[in-house]
């Protein structure tokens, strides 16, 4: 750092000296921390540590310098841009300059009036310079008012210069289109944008009074009220006050009568009634509004008066006797008007009030005329003829077109498949009954039951289907609450019967066993007794071989057919079908016969590998044949049953 030269030295190379003893040049430091504030100081030492002398300047060159424009180190100040142009009809957009004021107009025709004086506004629009002057409209004046001067710019003189918010002022007179307004006051949004814009404003005026409007206002001339009633009075103080009832017309006594709403009217002006009718949507109805048009009511006509043709002329005072008044018409009562009896159940508030002031009478509840709808007819069923069963029957009765009754899906669902057998003799004091065996199939999936005999030879009974799948009915239920036989209903010993016929239950196959030990809450203790006692006296032989147990002792087919079967059962002991065999005839078997199609067969066996190529099983299948078509599968899987 180069020290400043001697005095008197030119400050040149070779005049100058660097002094060695300084080491730091470094700025001192001006800013400073206490209590958390910082605090700027003055610099007390300069670069290389020389002191610093404070005030150096005059107070004169520090004032100079505050006030020195900074126009040297920043240049001239850039002026500010000019505000977004917004044009009259947005900046005044709903502004309007109200005054009151009034013209005289003159009245030659009129011997109690030679002027009027008519009150006017006149309306300026600050957005487009437009003026408009409306009249308040009296009412009963008979002087044509509203809207005198539409609104437009109204011309000011001859040389075409127009009406300005400027030239408008407090008790100052304009002329439009040769009549003359006086101005005599605004109101506080004119006066407040007047005086904004720097218009001296005049005091207010007193507005002008019409001098035959302020005679009528005077208090009315005394005089002595006429004994009959005064009709003018009453148009007077009761105009436009009208009494409104709610009525009701029930005429459902009468063939395809109804129950009809309507309104009356009572004007109390002249004691006249009006009836209109309350419509609603989508009744049906014309929509003519009155029922009855305005007029004076008779209530009790002269009885030379009875066969006056109203139709054509109209009633006057000599027919009638008594007019209805207001004071007939009382909520809660019926009241008879031109034939037509009407039930009054409620009215305004201004109806009870006057009813209240003239009448005292201050309850006038309402009253409800809504008829409760009469409780749903029971629908009872007609009895039950027998065809059929009862729950398609009765789906007659409900409908128009039948549908089928609904069943249990889920029943279906899980029974489906599952059948029931039962072996049952016929209870007959007929001997040839006693010997008969039926085969009784109880499906589970519908509750349904079909029998079936099997044919016997030699015996002179035709065998097959004995009852078709339905629904047996139970002998003590009715007919219009049918108790069906369910699977409980069905064990060894139980006598079951169908349609007059009477079963006893015999013995049951080993599905029927294992379907009773899994369910055995659906039992009753005697059922399950009666097959604990069936198993433990005998071991019942494979259902259903027991049906040719006896016919095996005298016919000599069928003692052929158990020797075969014996050996069958000896020579296919092992075979792998034994177990599925009966279900798969089942599975094609719906009716429960225990006869299948000779191809249906067939295809059973090829699908399970029997050996129907063997020569004993052919044998077997020859003599289980029941016709052309169908073969006893019953007695062809006893051959594969042990």
């Amino acid at each position: 750092m180069v020290s400043n030269p001697v005095h008197g030295l030119p400050f040149l190379p070779g005049t100058s000296f660097r002094d060695s003893t300084k080491t730091a040049f470094h700025r001192s430091q001006t800013l400073g921390y206490r209590n958390g504030y910082a605090i700027a100081r003055r610099p007390t030492v300069g670069i290389g540590g020389d002191r610093l002398q404070f005030n150096q300047l005059s107070q004169a060159e520090l004032d100079e310098l505050a006030n020195k424009a900074p126009v040297l180190t920043y240049g001239q100040p850039k002026q500010a841009p000019p505000a977004d142009f917004i044009p009259a009809h947005v900046a005044f957009d709903k502004k309007v300059l109200k005054f009151d004021a009034y013209f005289q107009e003159d009245v030659p025709i009129s011997t109690e009036e030679h002027y009027r004086i008519r009150q006017v506004n006149i309306y300026y629009y600050l957005e487009d310079d437009s003026m408009s002057i409306i009249e308040p409209v009296v009412e009963n004046s008979g002087i044509p008012q509203g809207k005198l001067i539409k609104r437009q710019r109204l011309a000011k003189n001859d040389r075409g210069d127009h009406y300005h918010w400027k030239d408008l002022n407090r008790g100052i007179n304009i002329t439009v289109y040769g009549k003359t307004f006086h101005v005599v006051d605004c109101d506080q949004f004119t006066q407040t944008f007047l005086e904004s814009q720097g218009i001296e404003l005049n005091p207010p005026e007193k507005m002008a009074l019409d001098p035959y409007t302020e005679l009528r206002k005077q208090p009315p001339r005394k005089y002595v009220t006429p004994s009959d009633f005064d009709q003018l009075k009453q148009f007077l103080t009761f105009d436009k006050q009208v009494l409104r009832f709610y009525a009701t017309w029930d005429d459902t006594d009468n063939m395809f009568g109804e129950c009809r709403n309507y309104i009356i009217h009572y004007y109390l002006m002249d004691d006249t009634v009006e009836i209109r009718e309350v419509h609603e949507r989508n009744d049906g109805r014309d929509p003519f509004p009155l029922l009855v048009n305005r007029q004076r009511m008779p209530k009790v006509l002269v009885e030379n008066a009875k066969n006056f043709p109203r139709c054509v002329l109209e009633i006057s005072d000599q027919e009638v006797l008594e007019w209805y008044t207001a004071k007939d018409f009382i909520v809660g009562k019926p009241l008879t008007i031109l034939g037509r009896t009407f039930f009054i159940y409620d009215c305004d508030p201004f109806t009870r009030q006057y009813y209240k002031e003239k009448f005292g009478i201050s309850d006038l509840p309402r009253i409800d005329v809504s008829k409760q709808e009469p409780p749903p007819v029971k629908q009872e069923l007609p009895p039950y003829n027998g065809f059929g069963l009862f729950e398609d029957s009765a789906q007659n009765c409900f409908v128009l077109i039948p549908k089928a009754p609904k069943t249990n899906v889920i029943k279906m669902l899980l029974n489906d498949n599952k059948v029931l057998r039962y072996l049952a003799a016929l209870e007959s004091p007929i001997p040839e009954d006693k010997d008969r065996r039926f085969v009784f199939s109880y499906f589970l999936a519908t509750d349904m039951i079909s029998i079936f005999e099997p044919p016997v030879r030699n015996s002179g009974i035709i065998g097959g289907k004995y009852l078709g799948r339905t629904k047996v009915v139970k002998p003590n239920s009715t007919a219009d609450n049918p108790v069906y036989y369910g699977p409980s209903d069905f064990y060894i010993g139980a006598m079951i019967e169908v349609f007059g016929h009477r079963f006893i239950i015999l013995d049951t196959d080993e599905y029927v066993l294992k379907y009773m030990e899994s369910n055995a809450a659906q039992y009753t203790p005697e059922a399950l007794s009666s097959i604990q006692n069936h198993i433990q006296k005998q071991e019942a032989p494979s259902f259903p071989s027991f049906l040719y147990s006896k016919q095996a002792e005298e016919d000599p087919g069928v003692q052929e057919m158990e020797a075969l079967i014996d050996k069958i059962q000896k020579q296919l002991k092992d075979h792998s079908c034994k177990d599925s065999i009966r279900e798969a005839f089942q599975v094609y078997d719906k009716e429960a016969s225990g006869y299948v199609d000779r191809e249906m067969f067939f295809k059973i066996c090829e699908s399970l590998n029997v050996p129907i190529d063997d020569s004993l099983v052919k044998e077997l299948i020859r003599l289980c044949s029941h016709g052309e078509d169908k073969i006893d599968y019953y007695n062809f899987v006893r051959a594969f049953s042990n």
